[in-house]
């Protein structure tokens, strides 16, 4: 048994949490509770449900040099994610048994509990997909992006009838390519990719996604929703969206400093736009913030506009950023315990994280409120070195548990008693399992 004493938690009351770390579980939170075993004293700080970061591209197979799951991982530990849903889009694509099967083998390397998506291409084979412990379907491309897997409306139909026929739901990468703005292409400004995968683009497409979805009456998820018009589209047809930390936190005014490192899909709209979108964020109407975590190499993305590859590595400050918007006071504490942990394990079906209750999983994070730290890409964990966050403030954890756990404490925090902390440096062993199985 392990007791954290006297944590504050997202809604404010201070309680002590007492983990069954053979089971991994909760086994109470009350108030002055017996002490049983031994105790981690964590007056003054927050304790929150571990992050899920229900989109991360971890790169494995086919892309071990740009991430990999031990690297994504421990990225993600260190940012106080504690469930990580990987897409489809690696090589192999993730599209039937046998590809399955190999990225679940590589992921075992994990840190933290995965859940691994099936993938839907021409190709596909879902009798296998659906055989195996998938967690959902998609992320499904309704336009190409990194791995060219974009796929026509006919085979979306059928994506969105076979997971509905297997209880699962579909999450859509909505962009429309009839839409993007051709004229863009003369241009090579660092600004170029956003004026040619236009806001239009996405906003039309997620109201499509949303016409065959009711149709076929499958559940769809939304990915990085960029645009609030197509927030407000997914909420109005009672469809879950997510938005991205670097849709909320940038926009196409900071394309002169980011360059080709702020080419993503779908890309940065303008800052009214992202003014709009964090307002949803705070009020209820976006459900989840996920970070579409895609490392690329700096070598690989110090290219033109029109050749670096699109995605910006996130896993580790999602939680960070959001931290110090709660010590600003401009989300609260339960509304980022909302976005990263309580509303994604609703979404996605894991009714045993995301909370801190008695029976739950112990994934756990601890955090100073008031310790903020300078964003520095020297400073993270993910393999590619660099973040388009650069110089920002974030609050990052002390501690994060994993099914009781401890998979990661900062070395200066000194918060664990001997023998419960990291044996290996700020990580522990990798205690990562799927979470569908």
């Amino acid at each position: 048994m392990l007791t954290i004493r006297d944590a504050t938690l997202a809604d404010g009351s201070q309680r002590d949490v007492r983990i069954d770390t053979d089971a991994g579980r909760i086994a109470a939170v009350g108030s002055s509770l017996t002490e049983s075993g031994q105790v981690i004293d964590a007056s003054g700080r927050r304790l929150l449900p571990g992050g899920i970061d229900a989109h991360v591209h971890f790169r494995q197979p086919g892309f071990p040099h740009k991430e990999t799951w031990e690297t994504g991982s421990r990225s993600a530990a260190a940012g106080g994610v504690t469930t990580v849903v990987d897409q489809p889009n690696t090589d192999p694509p993730t599209v039937d048994g046998p590809a399955f099967d190999e990225k679940a083998e590589l992921a075992t390397a994990s840190h933290v509990d995965y859940g691994i998506n099936g993938g839907v291409t021409a190709d596909w084979d879902p009798d296998e997909l659906f055989e195996r412990p998938l967690l959902a379907l998609g992320e499904v491309f309704l336009a190409d992006s990194t791995g060219d897997m974009g796929i026509d409306e006919d085979l979306f139909r059928e994506a969105l009838e076979r997971a509905s026929d297997a209880y699962r739901v579909v999450t859509v990468h909505a962009e429309d390519a009839d839409l993007f703005d051709e004229a863009a292409r003369e241009r090579d400004d660092a600004d170029a990719w956003s004026a040619y995968r236009t806001a239009e683009a996405e906003i039309a497409a997620v109201e499509r996604a949303l016409e065959l979805a009711e149709e076929v009456g499958a559940r769809v998820h939304v990915a990085h929703t960029s645009t609030p018009e197509a927030v407000d589209a997914a909420s109005d047809a009672g469809a879950t969206c997510e938005v991205t930390p670097h849709h909320v936190f940038l926009s196409r005014d900071d394309l002169d400093d980011l360059g080709t490192f702020g080419r993503m899909n779908p890309p940065l709209r303008s800052e009214d736009r992202r003014e709009a979108l964090f307002e949803r964020v705070a009020d209820g109407t976006v459900d989840v913030v996920a970070t579409d975590h895609a490392p690329h190499t700096r070598e690989e993305k110090d290219a033109s506009i029109w050749d670096a590859p699109s995605g910006v590595p996130g896993v580790e400050t999602m939680l960070p950023l959001l931290l110090e918007q709660a010590r600003q006071g401009t989300l609260s504490y339960e509304r980022v315990a909302d976005l990263t942990a309580r509303n994604p394990s609703e979404v996605f079906g894991l009714p045993r994280k995301g909370r801190i209750e008695e029976g739950r999983m112990a994934d756990l994070v601890l955090v100073d409120p008031d310790a903020t730290r300078e964003i520095r890409g020297d400073d993270l964990h993910s393999k590619c070195g660099w973040t388009p966050f650069e110089g920002m403030t974030g609050v990052f954890p002390e501690l994060t548990m994993v099914r009781g756990h401890v998979v990661y404490e900062d070395p200066e925090a000194s918060l664990t008693p001997d023998g419960v902390g990291p044996a290996d440096g700020a990580f522990g062993a990798a205690a990562g399992e799927n979470v569908r199985e």
